[in-house]
């Protein structure tokens, strides 16, 4: 007994030491090395405006410094200036940024470096130089910008595709101006999509990320830059635990396009998608929720000649697997306009394959929204509890649809799909296969094909857009 407890207590203090020894890691050598490649980017940019809305502090609301001076600084009457005489002040903004090579190509957010009139950059070692904006990105917000000097020390850039959630990260940047603050967590989740961010892959972590860190690198334990730190979701305007860096492999692609030519070029297929859900891949017979679900083509553009169509769930692009729908415009940008591809679709219970030659995104798209017009008649509804009429031949011609029913009051349970009122019914999904609607006869008689309980998918036309939405179960009326 007495040698078992020994054992026991050995084993203990065994595992208790490796446990001490083990203990948090250490950053200094990480920092030592690495931190001087880390630099300081202050911005200026003079802004004119009226007396009577003036700002009446010389900074941007999203300035760091904004808010301490809204906080200590009282407003004196008058300060914001007289009434209709306008003024000029400039507008600072603090961000971060680092040397991916020596002869002074400094790479940063592209919001920290927007419609700046001057970029200065300052080194650790305190010297300071003005910086020349080579080319910036706004869809996946970097920016490369350049400074007159030599032999700078410059960053190791690692593979971000090897980061394992949980693995500790560290970030270096100028949070509220205080120049080379470190702060460390680890990484909390990776290939994030966030809304209107469609090109970037982001890496969540938990490190303390606030205004000015903007455009600083993230660390591996390896000393490597793995992300470009961009982002964080806060309800107060400060750090909640929750930040997002832009992968460096998607960075280095898009620095290399601007030192090359200014800006970036991105492939573009011609469809607007959504997400797969549950009830989407039960009604068009899929085995699993997974694809982009192709719910309007773009007429004579490369999906519409490849003879892609709406309904068709893509699986695959260029080889590459559709996970999720956030997954394919990040592919289909990252491929070169000019290619030709494969891609894997699902369409009315079978794969194929069809092949798409890749168009250009344009700087801008602006969509125009189509005017409608409808009278509203009292009807009784039908059993999906939308009352529905016909469209008359104005409303298809400014529509150019050749049918539909136009939806005019949303009663029961469909008002949970988030039908509208103004919504056209294009089409409904029944056993995999698209049917268009044109009549109000012919609509009800479809759904009387429906059990009860069963799950209603229609192809809808809102404005420009169209979407596959799903209702659960018919009306109990």
């Amino acid at each position: 007994m007495k040698q078992l407890l020994a054992a026991l207590l050995l084993s203990f203090f065994a595992v208790f030491a490796q446990a001490q020894n083990r203990g948090l890691p250490d950053f200094t050598e990480l920092v030592e090395k690495q931190g001087p490649a880390v630099v300081n980017i202050s911005t200026t940019q003079t802004a004119r405006s009226g007396g009577r809305g003036a700002q009446p502090f010389p900074f941007d609301e999203n300035d760091p410094m904004y808010e301490f001076f809204r906080r200590f600084i009282p407003r004196q009457p008058g300060m914001p200036g007289i009434p209709g005489m306008p003024r000029e002040f400039e507008s600072r903004s603090l961000g971060s940024g680092f040397v991916v090579s020596a002869d002074g190509y400094i790479l940063t957010n592209a919001h920290v470096v927007d419609s700046a009139d001057e970029i200065l950059v300052r080194l650790t070692d305190k010297r300071e130089f003005k910086a020349r904006v080579i080319g910036a990105d706004k869809r996946t917000d970097v920016a490369l910008i350049k400074i007159e000097a030599s032999g700078l020390p410059a960053v190791r850039f690692g593979d971000p595709n090897l980061l394992k959630v949980g693995e500790w990260v560290v970030a270096i940047g100028s949070p509220f101006g205080f120049d080379n603050s470190v702060t460390a967590g680890i990484v909390s989740a990776k290939g994030r999509s966030l809304p209107q961010e469609n090109y970037v892959p982001f890496i969540q972590t938990d490190v303390a990320v606030n205004p000015g860190n903007s455009g600083g690198p993230l660390f591996n334990m390896r000393g490597e830059v793995v992300g470009i730190n961009s982002q964080i979701y806060s309800r107060s305007g400060g750090f909640m635990g929750i930040s997002f860096a832009i992968p460096i492999d998607v960075a280095m692609d898009v620095q290399s396009q601007l030192r090359a030519s200014g800006k970036v070029s991105r492939g573009r297929m011609g469809v607007v998608i959504q997400e797969v859900t549950k009830e989407l891949a039960e009604s068009f017979g899929l085995g699993k929720v997974q694809g982009a679900l192709v719910n309007s083509v773009e007429k004579g553009g490369p999906a519409d000649k490849a003879g892609i169509e709406a309904g068709d769930v893509i699986l695959r692009f260029d080889g590459k697997p559709i996970a999720s729908s956030s997954d394919l415009p990040r592919i289909v940008g990252n491929t070169k306009p000019g290619s030709r591809v494969a891609v894997h679709v699902w369409r009315k219970g079978a794969t194929r394959d069809v092949q798409l030659v890749v168009a250009e995104i344009p700087d801008e798209q602006v969509a125009q929204r189509s005017q409608r017009s409808s009278k509203p008649v009292e009807r009784a509804a039908n059993r999906l509890g939308l009352v529905v009429s016909e469209l008359s031949a104005e409303q298809k011609r400014q529509l150019k649809v050749n049918g539909g029913l136009l939806i005019e009051d949303v009663r029961t349970n469909a008002a949970r799909a988030d039908l509208r009122p103004g919504d056209v019914i294009l089409a409904l999904i029944a056993q995999g296969e698209t049917i268009e609607i044109r009549t109000v006869e012919q609509f009800n008689r479809l759904l009387g094909q429906f059990d009860k309980s069963a799950n209603v998918t229609l192809l809808v036309r809102r404005g420009e857009m169209q979407t596959f939405v799903t209702i659960r179960g018919m009306s109990d009326r």
